[in-house]
């Protein structure tokens, strides 16, 4: 997209400032506050895809992909509520989407670091829990521990959202299936996703998103980087098609294609040792030239460029990595709706 789509070239468009948002949604059918869907999660948790059930993953997909199109502009659902954004872990993607997702949806979102709560340190996470459920309706955590998250929710009876964990990435698996989605259609049962690199968070995740949606996830990793043990046997258990290998073949034929950093934050001391065991690991436009004549390439960002990808595969026509990115906000938008949409402000 060209700034010059996003801003008036003349002063009759800067004048008509109502007619550009209404070519800009494409013309789509605007939804009211009468008639939006009913929220389907209201007032729960998510810490993980698995606090979905595969129709409310489905409804939540439904509402992203709407919002995309323009027909929730000027629908303000969440007005007067607010979320609280706690970071123990930087963010650029998390934090921004986050943040105006909130006030696209009318609310208002209060980004607090951690140097200010001291999650465990200055404060006990159950104390910072029962002091945020008197003032804010939700709060969002990218946190190092699942363990905090699931304090938080033990003890706030406002909604906690995870924005990452050591354990888990639930909300960036929610956009990077809308972007598989807006590929290959709602019906992703037997779709190929391959996860080629560290078996993290993002890792196990997926892992997730194949028991919700059916799809055939291959998880290749070098021996010893192997996602979450407990995760791949809930999968198994609940029939999941999930397949775990160090045979880089596997990324054949795939019709997603999907890595993260080999180093994450925190791991910095392991960063020489990791780098040896993921050679060979790397996506190049020559491993994309394996992946199906269709398939895409998708990247949770940021990216270590020079270690689990290069610039020239994030720029290959197979790359979504970007409208990847793009979607982090509407489907994190879809999920505030989702959990917040019936909440009534308290003051």
């Amino acid at each position: 997209m060209t700034k010059a789509a996003r801003f008036p070239r003349t002063p009759a468009e800067a004048e008509q400032p109502q007619q550009a948002q209404a070519n800009m949604a494409n013309n789509a059918a605007h939804l009211t506050l009468a008639t939006l869907p009913a929220p389907v999660m209201a007032g729960r948790d998510f810490l993980s895809n698995l606090d979905m059930t595969p129709e409310e993953l489905r409804t939540v997909l439904d509402t992203a992909h709407s919002m995309k199109r323009g027909e929730w502009r000027g629908v303000k659902p969440l007005s007067g509520l607010s979320l609280a954004l706690i970071f123990e872990k930087a963010s650029l993607r998390t934090r921004t989407t986050f943040d105006v997702g909130m006030y696209q949806l009318g609310g208002h979102a209060l980004t607090l670091s951690n140097a200010e709560i001291g999650l465990g340190t200055r404060e006990r996470v159950s104390d910072v829990a029962r002091n945020l459920e008197r003032w804010v309706d939700g709060v969002m955590g990218r946190v190092y521990l699942q363990q905090t998250l699931h304090e938080l929710a033990d003890h706030a009876a406002i909604p906690v959202i995870n924005g990452l964990s050591d354990m888990l990435h639930p909300a960036q698996l929610l956009a990077d299936y809308q972007t598989i989605e807006e590929e290959f259609g709602t019906d992703l049962r037997g779709r190929r996703v391959v996860y080629i690199g560290d078996g993290n968070n993002l890792a196990n995740s997926h892992i997730h998103l194949g028991i919700l949606t059916g799809t055939d996830v291959t998880i290749v990793t070098p021996v010893g980087y192997e996602p979450n043990g407990s995760v791949l046997m809930d999968a198994v258990k609940r029939g999941a098609n999930v397949t775990l290998t160090n045979d880089l073949g596997a990324i054949e034929g795939a019709d997603v294609l999907y890595t993260d950093v080999w180093i994450s934050m925190g791991q910095e001391a392991e960063a020489d040792i990791r780098r040896r065991a993921f050679r060979g690991y790397q996506v190049t436009p020559a491993m994309l030239d394996t992946i199906a004549p269709d398939g895409i390439f998708l990247h949770c960002l940021p990216a270590h460029y020079g270690e689990e990808t290069v610039p020239e595969a994030t720029e290959h026509p197979k790359s979504r990595v970007f409208d990847q990115a793009e979607n982090r906000l509407h489907a994190q938008k879809a999920l505030l709706y989702h959990v917040m949409g019936e909440m009534a402000p308290r003051w």
